[in-house]
């Protein structure tokens, strides 16, 4: 009876050590605790199962990743590789493969979409920085990749506690055309190296393993965590009127498709090395890209040389055979399947490759050697992550290492350095809390949280609201001033004018968040929502101290109301400026930080959206229908902002210290030919108008030093823009294009130099009518923001 008694209590206590951490950990909801990784190779697992590892030539360390990952490839069946190819891929036990879930996302922190991260009480929240049109408003490329290396610390510590998987696929780099597109936040802005630029800086944060960066084969090089740049190609329509992302047509010159919609992709994956690209859901001259083999295959595999593979946006296959207008690719799963398979996509986000693909070698409709390649390019890259003999570099990485306050204090930083002074009227601005003690904080995100997040977040670290941030500054008064973000009615608007009349300054923090711009809904207008402006005008005029208006948006918004009202005395645009948002933006309010940031999107005026539809793809004005221009590039109308628009609480002046007239003659050989160009005078056509640039060498440099002097009295950091100006003349060139930045710190009364060396091919170069990029000769431009300080240079060829 002792010994049944006995054997009765062990079991319920057995019961209890087994349960009771799971139930702490999921608040009773009896799921599994996650359970570290091991590695497919690790030798204690074979031997546990009673197999030599010697056996299996795909764990032989000695041999390259490809060649180990064709011995895998070769041991499996039809059926087997068919079902590791969709974003759940159920595994093959007998060849010790676990499941593994290929989607997460990291587009500015570890986020819980998609089916790999999620979190726990084990891991509860990691760090969230601002939405990237924010932090790229930063201009400042060491910042994007020092936030790249914090969140792929956090996602491999969430790897070692069994709650990540270590293929991300961010980020987004499609460039911003239309300012109406919903997913503005996710973006790097509408300029296309801009754009580039920030993809390579943050894909070499996630990826890059410190040492070997740079290794003699890209394709062994190993991986952090493996990132994805989205989505491929001319994607930036979501849900437009009628008109929806999934089915949409975009019709692309393909002059703007080389020099705008996939100029990022060939410098994320040439420059940025990225493992993987996505597809898009959208047709591109009615062909959807992820069944187009000439975007795919020929492109983004053979001429750019991707390290990886190639997925398709989640579902967009199944898109292909349920979308009647392009039944001519088949209208079966099996035809979807076979198109995109042999156009070059590696891996489904979706059920039709594990579904249809056996089905489709089998019916004759795809080759099984092209299903054997793309499960080549998968286990490569998860080899080179260490999925198959472990990452010992990375496997002390914990909990200790997620929500650090060393991480925290990036998040500020990147969302100070982001944050954009519009408006300074009087130079009210900062604020002096002596003078400064009682502060009315109004509007619909005087209190916000989540909105500071934007989309493909995670839990955070915590929340720092605009409340919150400026309460460690005064004592505050806090009025809504509109229920919810879409400000329906004025019912909480008299509530706001009493705060203010109350208060020494008013802050009135107003915007948007993805009930407005998002994922699936653009807008249908550029103005604040609902009737914010009416609660902006009626505060400013009842206020007793100043007013200082906060704009809380991702797109650009007509507040050309504001920017006029001289009761208004200052503005800020702060994005969605993540976990630490309230705080980034009270320091910078009170001055304990000087803004720097620049707006990273021309700020169209409200009427912009009446004259041209969000459907037409044309960067350049369309002349037969009366559309304007996009971007500051080709749009000459009148703006709100313009592009790259910032002030400061400080002044800067440059000098140019390098020659300012420069010369380069370019002898061409008998294998490198003139190309014409159109011109508005024909009779100033050069002897040879220009080159392709392919067909030249490209060793020709302009070397740049400029002196930034700080001219005011404040310390502060000012972005050097460089602005290349094609020769006059030339028709449907740019009216100038970013070919350089930096953004540079200088005390007060300070100076320091910035030096920049441009590849004549990549500065100089435009892109003509039939998408040749070309070299022209004459008289190039290079500008320095919108300092007068320029330098001439001279590009001519002789035989």
């Amino acid at each position: 009876m002792a010994a049944q008694s006995f054997n009765v209590l062990c079991t319920l206590c057995l019961v209890i050590i087994y349960f009771l951490p799971i139930c702490l950990a999921f608040g009773g909801d009896l799921k599994p605790i996650p359970a570290p990784p091991s590695y497919v190779c690790d030798p204690k697992l074979w031997e546990a199962r009673g197999v030599n590892m010697a056996e299996m030539g795909y764990c032989d360390k000695s041999l390259p990743y490809d060649v180990r990952a064709k011995d895998l490839v070769d041991r499996m069946t039809l059926k087997e590789k068919a079902q590791q190819m969709g974003d759940r891929a159920s595994g093959i036990p007998r060849l010790g493969l676990p499941d593994y879930k290929w989607w997460s996302e990291a587009l500015h922190g570890v986020s819980h979409f998609g089916y790999g991260a999620f979190f726990t009480e084990i891991v509860p929240g990691a760090t969230s920085f601002p939405t990237v049109i924010l932090t790229t408003a930063a201009f400042n490329q060491s910042l994007w990749n020092a936030i790249g290396k914090v969140v792929s610390t956090e996602a491999r510590a969430m790897y070692n506690l069994g709650q990540a998987g270590l293929t991300f696929w961010s980020p987004n780099i499609n460039p911003v055309r239309d300012p109406r597109w919903g997913r503005i936040t996710e973006t790097s802005g509408e300029d296309p190296f801009v754009v580039g630029v920030y993809g390579v800086n943050y894909v070499r944060g996630l990826q890059d393993v410190e040492g070997q960066e740079h290794a003699e084969d890209p394709g062994s090089r190993p991986l952090k965590v493996a990132a994805c740049c989205k989505h491929y190609a001319a994607y930036d329509l979501d849900l437009w009127q009628d008109v929806n992302r999934f089915t949409f047509d975009a019709l692309v010159t393909e002059q703007d498709m080389v020099e705008t919609f996939v100029r990022p992709f060939e410098m994320c994956i040439k420059d940025g090395d990225v493992s993987s690209v996505m597809c898009s859901y959208n047709q591109v001259n009615k062909i959807p890209s992820c069944a187009d083999p000439i975007l795919l295959k020929q492109t983004i595999r053979e001429e750019w040389k991707l390290n990886g593979y190639i997925i398709s946006d989640c579902d967009a296959i199944e898109m292909i055979h349920n979308d009647t207008k392009i039944n001519w690719l088949g209208d079966t799963p099996e035809d979807a399947v076979a198109q995109t398979i042999k156009a070059g996509v590696d891996l489904d986000c979706g059920v039709n490759y594990p579904n249809a693909l056996e089905n489709s070698v089998r019916q004759g409709k795809v080759n099984e050697a092209d299903v054997d390649t793309s499960l080549k390019y998968l286990y490569t890259v998860l080899m080179r992550l260490g999925f198959f003999d472990g990452s010992p570099s990375f496997m002390s990485l914990g909990k200790n290492d997620i929500c650090t306050d060393k991480h925290i204090d990036l998040a500020v930083e990147a969302a100070r350095e982001g944050i954009v002074l519009l408006k300074n009227l009087d130079a009210t601005l900062p604020l002096n809390p002596d003078a400064f003690k009682t502060l009315a904080i109004i509007g619909p995100h005087a209190n916000a949280t989540t909105a500071m997040i934007g989309n493909y977040e995670g839990n955070p670290c915590r929340y720092v609201s605009p409340l919150l941030g400026f309460s460690a500054f005064g004592e505050v008064i806090y009025e809504q001033g509109c229920p919810g973000v879409k400000c329906p009615n004025d019912t909480l608007i008299l509530q706001a004018t009493e705060a203010a009349k109350q208060a020494d300054a008013t802050i009135l923090v107003v915007g948007t968040d993805l009930s407005i711009e998002g994922e699936g809904l653009d807008r249908d207008d550029l103005l604040l929502p609902g009737l914010q402006k009416d609660l902006v005008e009626q505060v400013a005029n009842a206020s007793k101290g100043p007013v200082i208006l906060v704009v809380m948006t991702a797109g650009g918004v007509d507040i050309s109301f504001a920017k006029d009202d001289n009761k208004i005395k200052g503005i800020l645009w702060v994005g969605h400026p993540g976990q630490e948002g309230g705080r980034a933006i009270a320091d910078v309010v009170f001055g304990k930080c000087n803004p720097g940031g620049r707006l990273p999107l021309t700020w169209y005026t409200a009427d912009y959206v009446d004259k041209v539809p969000m459907t037409s793809m044309q960067l350049r004005p369309f002349e037969e229908k009366g559309y304007p221009g996009r971007t500051y590039k080709f749009f000459n109308g009148s703006t709100v902002y313009p592009f790259a628009y910032g002030l400061s609480y400080t002044s800067f002046d440059y000098k140019v210290t390098t020659p300012t007239n420069v010369s380069i003659p370019i002898k061409l050989n008998n294998t490198q030919h003139c190309r014409e160009l159109e011109l508005t005078d024909t009779s100033v056509q050069q002897p040879c108008p220009s080159v392709v640039v392919n067909d030249l060498t490209c060793e020709d440099k302009i070397a740049l030093e400029v002196e930034v002097q700080n001219t005011g009295d404040k310390d502060g950091s000012e972005v050097v823009i460089v602005y290349s100006q094609p020769p006059d003349g030339i028709v449907g060139t740019p009216f100038k294009q970013v070919v350089g930045f930096e953004r540079v710190f200088v005390a007060a009364k300070q100076s320091q130099k910035v030096n920049f060396e441009l590849n004549a091919c990549k500065s100089l170069n435009i892109v003509d009518g039939s998408g040749y990029t070309l070299l022209p000769s004459g008289l190039h431009k290079i500008l320095l923001g919108t300092s007068s300080e320029q330098i001439d240079v001279n590009v001519s060829f002789t035989s």
